[in-house]
């Protein structure tokens, strides 16, 4: 749900349409490249491409003050994939695959279809996770200490599997050190610095 808020909120804040805005006068768009604009640098490039479009003549300051917003902007666009990413990622990817282990060893669980699909499922969105940590994601993170919160309400669960099958057991709580371990990688990334 927060994943979805937040592309949500993204595509309101950087969606500027561009309709409207050539809608407006001269003197309005104008507004939008002055020094001291603060809007947004989409608002202000589709403004700028208006203008000239209109035969608005700009200065080389001008030229140069639209061409650093889009530079920054490109920066600030860019995903940087840090090695503790990659590193996350291969440990999840381990995890996934301790996982696939668990279930070839837990026999009861091949017994029933309702337990395969689960099963399949989870291993499925473990590699999914794999996947997004290697992308370079900031908010991922966040998903992982959410769904790692949420697991310790498993942990009797967890006692419970290491009583009826010990391997089974060692082997989960191994798989959930991994993913703790994957998580402070994230976690131990510094934070970008702007340019």
């Amino acid at each position: 749900i927060y994943l979805a808020l937040e592309l949500i909120n993204y595509s309101i804040k950087m969606n500027v349409n561009k309709k409207v805005l050539e809608k407006m006068s001269n003197p309005e768009l104008e507004k939008y490249i002055k020094a001291d604009s603060q809007f947004q640098s989409q608002a202000v490039f589709y403004a700028f491409d208006i203008l000239k479009s209109r035969g608005r003549e700009f200065t080389e300051a001008e030229t140069e003050k639209v061409n650093s917003l889009q530079i920054k902007k490109i920066k600030d666009e860019e995903i940087i994939v840090h090695p503790n990413h990659i590193k996350s990622s291969d440990l999840l990817y381990s995890s996934a695959g301790l996982g696939a282990l668990n279930i070839l060893l837990s026999v009861d669980i091949l017994n029933s279809f309702t337990a395969i699909v689960t099963a399949i499922t989870t291993l499925g969105f473990l590699f999914l996770l794999g996947y997004l940590a290697r992308q370079g994601y900031d908010w991922f993170k966040y998903v992982l200490l959410v769904m790692f919160i949420l697991g310790i309400f498993g942990i009797p669960q967890l006692v419970q599997n290491i009583m009826i099958n010990p391997i089974s057991g060692t082997i989960s709580i191994v798989i959930t050190l991994i993913q703790f371990w994957a998580m402070l990688l994230l976690f131990k990334i510094p934070k970008r610095k702007n340019l």
